[in-house]
């Protein structure tokens, strides 16, 4: 179908896939992005082990469980990357966009046990889906997806990239599906205790249905703002200018015609976010100046032309 995630057509930067000599097989590509985040965490992580205020959680992450959540997201998010290979949507490890991404992301990473402890202990992975859907996303436990229209559609910049990419794993460091998840079972856990209670109930249906829940869940907008405010302190701690994000937020507004994407639409309106994005920048620009800067910039998907639609 047209309107499918993963169209059986799609291709990056209108060519097959091809794969350079070497293994590039998942394993070995995960395995190398792990040595690479943990080859980057010994300095910069030196440099900022400070507290930062924007790292506070709700306690009604506690209501559900860490590592059961982080489970069912690592198995919801593989059966994710099986489906888009099956439909040749998923990027290989020498796509050019893929390199770039996870050469952000092991910028970023070091710095996110700054803020919650646990995420030295995840299994960080950064993937590209071959929709043209203006989306990305972390999961809980560390799993990154791209969608290539974002980079594409949006002609993102790395400062641009690194903007997004520390919003969406702001979510996760914040627990905010955890959160959510636990303000529900919360009230679920009342119904369906006292169900069980009488034999009439089941509540570890409940947990087995967390995975289901992840791909459907909305955060709320304050969720959204700390996921901003964070987002802008990671990127920033990791050599990326945080006045990247005003200029990401007018390309959303333009792209949407001023509403916006789907994976933002509970955030507070475009104007809204540039306002507070450049409110808090006197805050993160210090952290910014101060940052080692990345040794090697890349450039976004090449534009399409015309006549490469048929136009």
């Amino acid at each position: 179908m047209n309107d499918h995630p993963f169209r059986d057509d799609a291709r990056f930067d209108g060519r097959p896939w091809r794969h350079s000599r070497g293994c590039r097989c998942a394993l070995h590509a995960r395995r190398a992005f792990a040595l690479g985040v943990a080859g980057l965490a010994v300095l910069p992580a030196a440099l900022y082990a400070q507290p930062i205020r924007e790292c506070k959680r709700s306690s009604f992450t506690k209501v559900v469980s860490a590592q059961q959540l982080e489970q069912a997201a690592g198995q919801q998010y593989r059966q994710m990357l099986q489906q888009a290979s099956s439909k040749k949507a998923l990027g290989p490890a020498d796509h050019p966009q893929v390199v770039r991404l996870r050469a952000i992301a092991q910028r970023i990473i070091p710095f996110t046990a700054e803020c919650n402890a646990t995420a030295k202990d995840w299994k960080w992975e950064v993937n590209l889906f071959g929709s043209q859907d203006l989306n990305a996303f972390c999961m809980p436990g560390g799993k990154i997806v791209f969608y290539y229209g974002i980079l594409s559609k949006l002609q993102l910049n790395d400062d641009e990239v690194a903007a997004v990419m520390g919003h969406e794993i702001s979510h996760a460091l914040l627990e905010h599906a955890r959160e959510r998840m636990g303000k529900t079972t919360a009230t679920r856990l009342g119904i369906e205790l006292g169900a069980a209670l009488l034999g009439l109930g089941n509540t570890g249906r409940m947990m087995g249905d967390l995975g289901g829940q992840l791909l459907t869940l909305q955060f709320s907008r304050s969720d959204e703002s700390e996921a901003d405010a964070l987002g802008l302190i990671l990127a920033a701690k990791a050599g990326y200018d945080p006045r990247a994000g005003v200029t990401l937020w007018q390309k959303m507004l333009a792209a949407n015609k001023g509403a916006p994407p789907q994976w933002l639409s509970t955030h507070p309106s475009g104007e809204t976010r540039i306002h507070d994005i450049e409110a808090r920048l006197p805050q993160v620009e210090p952290i910014y100046a101060a940052a080692p800067k990345p040794p090697q910039r890349y450039a976004p998907p090449p534009l399409k032309k015309a006549s490469d639609s048929g136009g």
